[in-house]
Order: C-alpha cells, then sequence, then structure tokens
C-alpha cells in the first residue's frame, strides 16, 4: 500500500493514507450520531496519534467543500455528517483498523461525556479582593443537589478546581456528602478508590 500522508506524530497503526484519514472522519461523525466541534475532532485523531494534524485540517476543509460533511456554528467550529458520509462510513469502515475503530469511538465518546458532566456541573470563576472564587454547582435537574465555593490565589489554581470537580462531580459530591454526614468510613473508603485510580 503507497502511503500518501504526513505522518508526523501518528502512532504504529495509526493512518497513513489520505483515503483512511477521511473515512475516520466519517466514522467517527456516524458513530456519535452528533455534531462535533471540528478542534475535538482533530483533537480525538491526534491526541490518541490515529492522524498528522495538518492532514486531519486538510480532509475536514475537502470534505465540507465536497458536501460529504457539513460545517456550521457562528465561527464554522462544528461538523456534522451528511448523508454521503452515512453511506461512506457504513461501506468503507471495515477498511479502517479495529483497534483505531475502537480508539476513535471510545475517545469520541469520553468527550461528549466530559461536555454533558460540565454542561450539567458548571463551575463558575470570578476575581474577588484575594484571588478567585470558584462556584461549583451539582445538577439534580431543575436545581442543584448541592453547590459551594472556595477561593483560591491565582487563576492556575482556580481552573484545576474546575477541571478536577467536572472530572469527577459525583466522587466530589459523595465525599462531600460523606464528611458532613459523619460517614467517615464511607469518606475513607472514597479516598481508597480515588488513590487506586492514580
Amino acid at each position: 500500500m503507497n502511503f500518501d500522508a504526513l505522518t508526523g506524530g501518528v502512532e504504529p497503526g495509526g493512518l497513513r493514507t489520505k483515503s483512511d484519514i477521511r473515512i475516520l472522519i466519517c466514522y467517527l461523525l456516524t458513530s456519535i450520531k452528533a455534531p462535533l466541534a471540528k478542534d475535538d475532532l482533530i483533537s480525538i485523531a491526534v491526541d490518541n496519534g490515529l492522524a498528522n494534524y495538518f492532514e486531519l485540517v486538510g480532509a475536514i476543509s475537502e470534505m465540507a467543500e465536497k458536501g460529504i460533511i457539513t460545517i456550521s456554528g457562528d465561527n464554522g467550529e462544528f461538523c456534522s455528517a451528511t448523508d454521503t458520509a452515512f453511506m461512506i462510513s457504513k461501506q468503507l469502515d471495515a477498511e479502517l483498523p479495529p483497534s483505531v475503530r475502537q480508539k476513535a469511538r471510545n475517545a469520541a465518546i469520553a468527550l461528549l461525556a466530559k461536555a454533558k458532566r460540565e454542561q450539567e456541573n458548571r463551575v463558575e470563576i470570578e476575581p474577588v479582593e484575594r484571588g478567585y472564587r470558584v462556584t461549583c454547582h451539582i445538577s439534580g435537574g431543575k436545581e442543584d443537589l448541592m453547590n459551594f465555593s472556595l477561593c483560591v490565589p491565582d487563576l492556575a489554581q482556580a481552573n484545576t478546581v474546575k477541571e478536577n470537580f467536572q472530572n469527577s462531580p459525583e466522587t466530589v459530591y459523595r465525599m462531600l456528602l460523606a464528611l458532613v454526614t459523619g460517614e467517615y468510613d464511607v469518606a475513607s473508603g472514597i479516598l481508597k478508590e480515588n488513590t487506586k485510580k492514580e
């Protein structure tokens, strides 16, 4: 097989042909059945070593020009599959190695889950006299199950709190609930669970 794509940043088993990269884009957009931010689409493939950054950007532009995918949003930031993309994916997704399909699908699902968590469990960062106040909201549907605020000295720490909270709001909720109800054994168990994950 002749490789015709740039391979910088591509891991062994990644995609080395322009055709395969276009199939990957169709596969990702059709497997999640939802518009995907262009930056997220690129990061799924690049961060997992599936394809070269420049090849992905070029393929997205080319596919949009040909009507295989659509680009929408105020700044052209969202990609969606057209009927043609669904057809390509259905007919050709077997051309992609199974490991590539699995990595891409898992990364897309994780990305969508993260976006949903961030939407449902929002964080506000506001400057205060001695740093920043971070307010975290744990959603319970129409109203918050819990919200709390803490002050940190700088924006870097505020962003760290935001990221860690949004990575696992359910763990924060369980831990705070265990501590304020005096369930120290439960809190200890939660700490042990999270220590094992790291």
